[in-house]
C-alpha cells in the first residue's frame, strides 16, 4: 500500500506517499505543539495530544523517508560529478601556456 523502494526518477513525481506527508506534517506539528504546552499545565489532553503526535510523526518519517533517501542520493552523485568536472575546468584554466 506504501512504497517503500524509489527510483530517483519514480521519487520525483508526485505520488499518494506525497499526499499523506502533506495532510501529516501540519497535524504533527499541531499535535506536538499543543501537547508539549499542556503537558506542562499537566493535563491528560497534553499527554494524548503529544504521544498521537510522536506516533504520526513516526508515520510520517516512514512513508516519506524512503523517497527522500532516493532523491537525496541521486542529487549527491550528480553534485559529486558536477564537482569533478569543475575541477577539471579550474586545472585547466591554471595552467602554464608554455607547457604542452
Amino acid at each position: 500500500m506504501i512504497k517503500r523502494h524509489w527510483t530517483p526518477q519514480e521519487a520525483d513525481e508526485w505520488r499518494k506517499e506525497d499526499w499523506i506527508a502533506i495532510v501529516l506534517s501540519p497535524l504533527c506539528y499541531i499535535l506536538l505543539t499543543l501537547g508539549t504546552a499542556l503537558t506542562i499545565f499537566m493535563l491528560v489532553s497534553g499527554y494524548i495530544m503529544l504521544g498521537v503526535g510522536i506516533v504520526l510523526t513516526v508515520l510520517l518519517h516512514w512513508v516519506i523517508d524512503p523517497k527522500l533517501k532516493a532523491i537525496s542520493t541521486e542529487y549527491e552523485s550528480r553534485q559529486q560529478q558536477y564537482l569533478s568536472e569543475l575541477e577539471a575546468k579550474v586545472r585547466w584554466e591554471h595552467r602554464n601556456p608554455d607547457e604542452s
